[in-house]
């Protein structure tokens, strides 16, 4: 009687586990709050050891060791993206997250934004609830954190924070941050949090080249009804503006509303006109002849050189690059800049320009010039 009475107590007492399909196995782990903690095992014939270690609870480190061992490992904890707005930081959180769900179904993937992260950490004070706020963070197996520069000068939810860190980190869970600026230049950030950030890997992200640039105008101007849209007009808006996407999606739109509303055929003079506000602005910051001094500078001749009619390489190649850069960074037309550069035909500008554009993807040397002259220029004029 009393070997039957401990067996039907153990019967009760072991959680019911009902097979799903796939192989897994969904496990009632007790009630709280009015909900049932479900954990889910994937049950595998050669691996017994998975069943025995599902009685163990969800947060533990042995449990945790298991999952992280058994999922892809990432080379660098925490992984740290930082950059400018509109550079997509955001879009690549989101990207990560889905991208592991995708891979690892059952892998426990959490996103938040810092100001969502202080938010919840206060809220569980008011309630007195830390415990399960705690446990929630402290049970994912990935953990995303957006924008921290919101809890610089915040020293409760930094320190909160630097605990749920440390707790994942030990675990080996993976940890992807984003912020606006690098972590040695967070301001009113704790100094372990910092060194916390920085001891895995900073990544900079940078802004969209003008290939990446034309790509999401293309990408974009078809669900605005634009997909029609002159390849000149794409071109030059990717050329003159190159800040950050929602810039560039914003011009796109207002092109696209203008279109709608008004009516007529969009065209680079209409395009100029409905962007006379954004382009004036870059119009004045960069001149053809800052572009010419520039260049000459960098090739190291004079910029009246740019202007003559000497035909020597040493003189062509900076005009042609000279020449590019000016439609590229102005909104100056082909005659325009022919008139600049010793009183040219567009043709000629035209053919520089083309020129410049094929030989650019074969003479790495020439586009890592280009790419410079166009940066510095642009970090000079901002």
């Amino acid at each position: 009687m009393r070997g039957s009475r401990r067996q039907a107590r153990a019967s009760r007492a072991r959680p019911a586990s009902r097979p799903q399909p796939g192989g897994a196995a969904v496990t009632l782990r007790g009630h709280r709050a009015g909900r049932w903690l479900i954990s889910v095992r994937r049950s595998t014939a050669a691996s017994p050891s998975a069943n025995s270690s599902s009685a163990r609870p969800t947060n533990s480190p042995t449990r945790r060791r298991n999952r992280s061992r058994a999922s892809t490992t990432f080379p660098f904890n925490p992984l740290y993206l930082y950059g400018g707005v509109g550079l997509g930081k955001t879009h690549l959180l989101h990207a990560t997250a889905w991208c592991i769900r995708g891979r690892e179904p059952g892998r426990r993937v959490l996103y938040l934004s810092a100001e969502r992260f202080m938010y919840r950490f206060v809220q569980a004070i008011r309630q007195k609830d830390t415990v399960a706020f705690k446990e929630k963070l402290r049970s994912a197996d990935v953990l995303l954190i957006d924008d921290i520069q919101f809890i610089c000068d915040k020293e409760s939810t930094q320190e909160e924070f630097l605990h749920t860190l440390n707790a994942l980190l030990d675990h080996r869970c993976q940890v992807v941050v984003s912020g606006d600026r690098s972590p040695s230049r967070l301001d009113g950030m704790g100094e372990r949090l910092r060194s916390r950030l920085a001891g895995g890997l900073a990544v900079d992200i940078l802004p969209a080249n003008y290939e990446l640039r034309l790509g999401i105008l293309r990408e974009k101007a078809a669900p605005l009804g634009i997909a029609d849209a002159p390849r000149e007009v794409l071109e030059f808006l990717a050329r003159q503006i190159s800040s950050n996407v929602r810039e560039l999606e914003m011009a796109l739109n207002r092109i696209a509303a203008h279109a709608a509303l008004l009516g007529g055929a969009i065209t680079l003079q209409t395009t100029q006109s409905v962007l006379r506000d954004v382009l004036g602005v870059k119009e004045r910051r960069i001149t053809i002849e800052e572009i010419q001094r520039r260049v000459a500078a960098h090739y190291n001749i004079k910029p009246a050189e740019l202007s003559s009619n000497r035909r020597a390489q040493v003189v062509v190649r900076p005009r042609h690059v000279a020449m590019y850069l000016a439609k590229q960074l102005t909104s100056r037309s082909l005659p325009e800049i022919g008139r600049k550069f010793g009183k040219r035909d567009h043709t000629t500008v035209m053919y520089a320009i083309r020129r410049i554009e094929e030989l650019r993807p074969k003479d790495a040397a020439l586009d890592e010039d280009v790419e410079f002259l166009r940066q510095s220029l642009e970090d000079s004029n901002r």
